[in-house]
Order: C-alpha cells, then structure tokens, then sequence
C-alpha cells in the first residue's frame, strides 16, 4: 500500500525508526569510556610480575612472584637491613656489626617508621611525637644544588633523640583545632587541623624565617615498579600551564642525584624529591638514623652542636655498600597487593564515580614500566599505582609553606593509592595524608583544594549512598 506521495508504509516506518536513532559518531570520535565495567586485568595492580593476592597483615612486606630463588634470597638479606636495630658505637663484640646509630636520631630501624613496610600512625596523644612523625627544616633561600636550606642551628630535619651525652634537639607538640563542614545532603563532618610547636630547643630559638613541614614515612610497595616508568611516561601528563584548561597544572621535581652529580627527575618522597631508591635510602639512613653512608659520608651536625660533632662513629661509612645495596634491592621488588572485589557492583559504580568527579585527573590509574637496569621483573609491565609522580597545587589548607627543589610550599606529589584499602590490616589505623591528620579515606578527600578543589566539591554534593560507593572502590585498590 502507497501513501500520497508514493511512499510504502514500511518505508516510511523505516525513515522514523532511523531518525529515532542517535546520529552516528564522527569517525574521528572515540567511544566514550566506560567506567562502571572491569577491564582486563584490573585486579593485577602491580602488573602480572609485581602483583600478590596477600591481603593479610603482610600484604606490603611480599617479594615480587617473579623473583628466582637466587634472587629472592635478596630480598631476605635487604629485609634484614630494614629490620636491624642499630646501636650506639662503640658497641660490644656482638653487636658491632650495627652501631653507629646517632649521634642525633629520631628511630634505631626503618621498620620503626615503616610497620610491615606500611604506614606508622602520628601521635594521638597531646605532647607526644611518637617514632613515625618527623619534622624537616628549612629557611628561605636554596641550598647549592637547588635544595632546601637547612636551619642553621638544628640543621634540615628536626632530631628528638641523642645518643648518651648529646642532648636531644627539641621536641613536637601537635595541637588539632576542629574545623567543621557538611555534605550537600546535610550530613556533618569534623577535620582536626593540626598545629606543630616545638618546645625545648636545646640550642636557642630557631631562626625566625623557619619553615616547618611535619611528615609521615610512606609505605613500600611497588616502589621498584615506579622507578622503572620511563621518565617520559611521567613527563606526558605534566601541564605546568594548564594549557588544556581542565584545572590540572601537574609539575615534575628536578631534583640533584648524589650518585650522578646532575639533575634528575624527582620520583620518590611526599614532593618527590628523591631521584632514586638508593639516595631515598641512604637519606633516611643520615636523616633519621644518623647512619653514613658512602653515598652521605658526613653527619650533619651544626657549628652549634658541639657534642654531636665530638661524638663516637661506627666506621665510615657506618652503613657498609653492601647493606645500603641490600636495602636498595629490597626496596626495589615489594610486591604489590592484588585488588579485591574488583567486579562488585558497588566497587564498579565508586570507580565510575571517581572518573566522574575528577579524581583520576591526577590520581592517574595506568602506568607501563619500562626496563630499569638491574631488575628485569620490573620491565614491560601495564602497573595501576594511581598517581602521576607529578606535583600538584592542593591549595592552602594543606600547604606545609617549604619549598622542595622546584616543588613550592603548597605542592605535593600525587600519592599512589594502591594498597591504601589495606592501611588498616596491615597497620591498624587509617591515617593519611604527608603528617595523618586525615582519619579515614574520607576526610583525605575533603582536606583537598587548590587543584583538586573541583574534585572535592563534587563529592561534597554527591549523596550518602554515592559516598559509599566511592569509598568502596577506594577500599578495593
């Protein structure tokens, strides 16, 4: 049957069915991304060769599955660097394979501040600072190769304890003012802004321009992965100007690598600015262990710390190679903890809500390793740290005020998130954020600003149950 216009009926059903349809994409357009499905390989956070399924207590202390055996006893021997308690020099027979601890000093192990190779909680109690929270130094200006300048009485990291006979330098008084908000639903929140004071300086006042910026060590895992991304990989997303107009300004450090005399690209620490796991190591080991190395020969004691300077050594350097080499291998090849429920119809739609607000803007899901001399199980790997290694401005509220290298004082490096779902397993507490004044994954959202102020004001509108879901795929990683 023929309409008035010669039309068929099924013709003309046909043209209104097609104009019901969404226009096709152009054929330069990419099909939306989504989110709210699982990818392949998703649960594999550490990549197929870096990636365990231990979530229990030690799920951060693993050694990568595809060590060999030979190499696996590696990682036995640089666990047993990061777990030794060093001692004064000089020290009896049986214990001078480990002295040299001090003269000034905030922890006798790495393990102190790095529990299970994971996070140690700050201080609750007023007046106390605990082995975990340290404080770094600095006045105006930079130091000869672009660094911080240290205060030039307690020098760049704030040290509570001594060896017999030299006095400690200060100690930490953490002070919290409550600072309270709500959701958009009307659901009340409370921060605890943390205020730092030090009492009892042994040496006099501090200068008057000094720059204080409290800190908690960072887990392990993963570590070797991250040093293994081609610093081009890294070097992709930065935008220092913002030229794509999404609010993002990721920066990279330019840091000074001892080992080569040059710069380098920052990777490691809360402004990355270490280069390399080596340098990280041998800094915590002078930092806050008061242990030389070859790589840091010298103790840092000031002009005005006349006891640290006359104080005993454990040898020079107090941390032979071959141990400051252990640890460095250890560091490299922590495995990382595989994802859980990965497929939960709540993880899936909190994943697709931290696409949606902005959150993987900086907190970048994928990485691919590239080859790292001396590991070949860190090479060619597809690895989900969700970070850019990149600074970020994150506003005011969070600003420790120090500049680090080409890091400013309202600047921090993305912190990789992998793992964080365990915090409270491994460590037994859920403080985030540089000095932990974050008591759940929550409050670490809301801290936010500056950069990721859009991202924290798109929660804040998000309801009770979104809320959920984010925090469950948060939990998942």
């Amino acid at each position: 049957m023929r309409g008035r216009h010669g039309w068929t009926w099924a013709a003309a059903l046909a043209l209104v069915a097609a104009c019901r349809e969404e226009p096709p994409s152009p054929p330069d357009e990419a099909p939306p991304v989504r989110w709210d499905v699982v990818e392949p390989g998703e649960e594999l956070s550490g990549g197929e060769a870096g990636t365990v399924t231990h979530a229990g207590a030690q799920a951060f202390a693993q050694a990568l599955p595809a060590l060999t055996l030979e190499r696996r006893s590696g990682f036995v021997s640089g666990r047993g660097v990061f777990e030794i308690d060093w001692v004064p020099a000089p020290a009896s027979s049986s214990r001078a394979d480990r002295d040299g601890l001090g003269p000034l000093f905030h922890a006798v192990a790495c393990i102190s501040c790095h529990p299970a190779n994971g996070r140690a909680a700050p201080p609750d109690e007023p007046g106390s600072t605990g082995e975990a929270l340290l404080v770094r130094l600095s006045i105006p200006g930079t130091a000869p190769h672009g660094g911080p300048l240290p205060e030039p009485t307690y020098g760049d990291q704030l040290q509570p304890k001594g060896i017999a006979g030299v006095p400690a330098e200060a100690r930490v008084v953490v002070r919290h003012t409550p600072r309270e908000g709500s959701f958009a639903d009307g659901e009340a929140f409370t921060l605890q802004a943390p205020e730092y004071v030090l009492e009892a300086p042994a040496h006099g006042p501090l200068h008057p321009e000094t720059m204080l910026s409290p800190r908690l060590a960072q887990p392990l895992h993963g570590l070797g992965l991250l040093a293994a991304v081609p610093e081009e990989t890294v070097l992709e997303w930065a935008d220092p100007d913002d030229a794509n107009g999404d609010g993002i300004s990721g920066r990279p450090n330019r840091v000074w690598s001892v080992r080569e005399g040059r710069q380098a690209l920052g990777r490691f620490g809360w402004k990355a600015n270490q280069p390399d796991l080596e340098q990280q190591n041998a800094g915590a080991f002078l930092g806050d262990m008061g242990l030389t190395t070859a790589l840091f020969p010298a103790q840092p004691c000031t002009a005005a710390e006349q006891a640290c300077g006359d104080a005993p050594t454990g040898g020079a350097p107090e941390v032979e190679s071959h141990r400051l080499a252990a640890l460095t291998f250890y560091s490299h090849v922590a495995a990382v903890p595989a994802r859980r429920s990965v497929d939960a119809p709540r993880v899936l739609r909190g994943k697709a809500l931290f696409h949606r607000v902005g959150c993987a803007g900086c907190h970048r899901p994928t990485l691919d390793t590239g080859t790292l001399e001396g590991y070949p199980e860190l090479s060619g790997q597809t690895i989900r740290p969700y970070s850019d290694l990149l600074l970020h401005d994150l506003g005011e509220a969070l600003a420790d005020g120090r500049p680090d290298f080409e890091a400013t004082g309202r600047e921090w490096r993305t912190a990789p998130l992998w793992g964080i779902g365990l915090t409270a397993t491994v460590n037994g507490h859920t403080r985030f954020l540089h000095d932990g004044r974050a008591r759940s994954l929550m409050e670490a959202i809301l801290w936010h600003g500056g950069e990721a102020e859009a991202s924290r004001e798109a929660v804040r509108q998000l309801s009770k149950e979104e809320r959920e879901a984010l925090l469950s795929f948060l939990e998942s990683l």
